[in-house]
């Protein structure tokens, strides 16, 4: 199986998924994300415990990239500290932006590496991206 087919087939099940797709009671950070150019619109939220992201989750409607890089980033920050996860998400964005290319330093995104190469599509970058963005915006509130 190429490598490329295995990371459309993970885009496409966190697109079906619905394990994350989930309104949170009474969240610390609500955020919304949305792409006047794609019509990409989500609402992340996330609940903090002592200084830990104890949940997320998010609703909205978009393609398919947004909606999977959505579901990723929300398994990768949960159980991490608001700061690792704008870290997470800071390293995220050089990797998009090919500040970042040392494939060591990138393991830590685990399967939201995937979207390494997401870049050589321009008009998919802010399709990725929404949800990483909203993360960091929210964060500031914290």
């Amino acid at each position: 199986m190429y490598l490329e087919s295995i990371y459309t087939q993970l885009i496409m099940e966190h697109n079906r998924s619905s394990h994350n797709r989930k309104a949170l009671e009474d969240p610390d950070i609500s955020e919304r994300g949305y792409n006047p150019n794609c019509g990409d619109d989500i609402m992340l939220e996330v609940k903090v415990e002592d200084g830990i992201i104890a949940d997320a989750g998010y609703s909205g409607v978009g393609c398919a990239i947004s909606q999977a890089s959505t579901s990723l980033m929300i398994d990768l920050i949960k159980g991490k500290s608001v700061d690792e996860a704008s870290e997470l998400a800071d390293i995220f964005l050089a990797m998009i932006k090919k500040d970042i290319t040392d494939e060591e330093e990138l393991e830590v995104l685990e399967d939201s590496i995937i979207f390494q190469n997401i870049s050589n599509m321009p008009a998919r970058v802010k399709c990725a991206v929404l949800a990483w963005h909203s993360l960091k915006e929210g964060s500031k509130h914290i």
